[in-house]
Formats: structure tokens, sequence, C-alpha cells
């Protein structure tokens, strides 16, 4: 006869479920990636952060959507007026207003990405440090809304292409490589500033100056063309303008960069970003401490 098991004064606690592994959370090494799969299962996080972002930036704003496609547009009209009517810069055969518009695509982005990411760790302090989730997301979810308002801009520019009776040709196919090069570039940049913000918040201040800087320094508002001889080394160094390039021969039938651009453009944004990665995850070890 078998004899039942005596009976527990106690309070049972059930343990998990057959086959189940327990979750065990370790800190960060100090040179390791993010645990990509672990990212992968916390997409849900990457999505309600970048909807959030969309949806807080035009609320309760008259325009809304609108102001997508205005601030460029409003932007290439200065550049326009400037650079194109005043100073007269050579632009060939294309008309200024795209060719400022085009750059303008192509900027906003970039610099979309790595102003709203910079300051998003501390933004998001009390979930930072009393949530557990891969934080590398913070700072990565602000892309979600910036590519939303790339596309809503890239319709206005299909308009002006009509308007203005360019056609870019089969070219125009490879810009969503040019845009996932330049949003990996981008969001490299961002997940070092925002964990440098973490700990130092001078941060917020360097950004949006070097950021303006960087406007200028950049062929955004005028041709390469327009560059005297003896600067062409340093804006063949800048990895933002051979994107930009690459985007106005996508979209404006402006000339081929050289292959070693092109190589060279891949090479550099992957790089940051999985650089950019490395660093994070390195200062993410001390983000509860000082934030």
């Amino acid at each position: 006869m078998l004899t039942p098991p005596a009976e527990s004064s106690g309070t049972q606690h059930p343990g998990p479920p057959d086959g189940a592994r327990p979750v065990v959370i370790v800190p960060p090494g100090r040179w390791s990636l993010p645990r990509f799969g672990q990212l992968w299962e916390s997409r849900e996080v990457f999505l309600r952060f970048g909807a959030r972002d969309l949806t807080l930036r035009y609320r309760q704003t008259a325009l809304g959507i609108i102001w997508v496609v205005l601030q460029p547009l409003l932007t290439a009209g200065v550049f326009t007026l400037v650079f194109g009517s005043v100073a007269k810069l050579p632009h060939g055969t294309v008309p200024y207003f795209l060719l400022s518009y085009a750059g303008m695509l192509a900027w906003n982005v970039f610099s979309g990405i790595v102003s709203r990411g910079t300051g998003s760790l501390v933004t998001n302090a009390s979930l930072v440090s009393k949530v557990y989730f891969p934080r590398v997301l913070v700072p990565l979810s602000t892309a979600y809304a910036v590519v939303v308002d790339f596309a809503i801009a890239l319709v206005l520019m299909a308009v002006l292409l009509a308007g203005y009776g360019v056609n870019p040709g089969w070219a125009v196919l490879a810009l969503p490589v040019w845009v996932v090069l330049l949003v990996l570039l981008a969001s490299g940049v961002t997940v070092i500033t925002a964990g440098l913000t973490v700990r130092y918040r001078d941060m917020q201040y360097i950004v949006p100056f070097v950021l303006q800087l960087l406007l200028y320094a950049s062929p955004i508002a005028y041709s390469p063309a327009a560059v005297p001889a003896r600067y062409h080394l340093l804006f063949d160094l800048n990895p933002l303008a051979w994107i930009l390039q690459e985007f106005r021969w996508s979209l404006i039938r402006q000339p081929l960069p050289p292959a070693w651009q092109l190589a060279a453009s891949a090479a550099v944004s992957v790089g940051v970003f999985v650089g950019g990665m490395f660093v994070f995850e390195r200062m993410e070890r001390g983000f509860a401490d000082v934030i």
C-alpha cells in the first residue's frame, strides 16, 4: 500500500513549469556587444518608445504632421535664396531648390536621430533606473519617428521632381540602401552621445553646437562642385558628405560617387554602429549609479 506524503504546514510556492528555464540577469561585460536575441525579444519596447515619441512631438500642435514637410521646405527655400541667388554658387543643371531639399532630407535623418537620442536616457531616467530592459533601445528608438518623418517628406520630394520635370531613373531604387547606411551612422553616434549624457550633462549643449557646425561643413546647402579644390580633402574625409552625394545621385541625377566612396560609406556606417554598441555596453554598467 502506498502511503500519502505528509502535508506541509507552510505555504508552497510552485516552481517554474516543466522545461522552463529561469531568467538570469547578469551585468554586461566590459567589452561585449548587446545580446541581439534579447534585443529582438524586447522589440516591443523599441516600437512603444518610437510611437510615443512620434505622438508626443505633434500632440497639441496646430499644424501637426505638416511640420514634417514645412521645416525642410522653408530651410531649402532660405538656402536657395542665400546660396543660389545671392552667393550664386554653381549647381549644374539641377534647380537649386531641388539640390537643397534633397540635402535636407538626408540631413534631417542624421540630425533628427542624434539630437533626439542624445538626451533620451536622461529623459527616461525613472525607467532606466527602476525597470530592466535593454537600455540601448531607448536611443535607438528615436530612429522610428525620424524614418516616419522622412517617408512623409519624401512624398513631397516626389511631387517636386514631377513639378520640375526631373526623372531620377533607376538610381532611385538604391535610395533605401543610403537611408539604412545613414540610420546606422546616426544610431552609432547617438548611442555614444546618449551614454555620455548620462554622466556628463554638457553633451546636451555640445551636440547641438556640433550639429550646427556640421550642417555648414557638409555639402547640404550647396553642391560639392562649389567647394574649392584646396578643401576637397576635408570633404573626402566626411562620411556624411559621401552619403549626401549618394542621396542626390538617387534623387536628382547627380554624378555617381566614386567606387571607393560607395564602399567606404558602407564600411564606416556599419563600423560606427558596431563600435557605438560596444561603447554603450561598457558605459551601461554604471548608468543606475549616476542617472
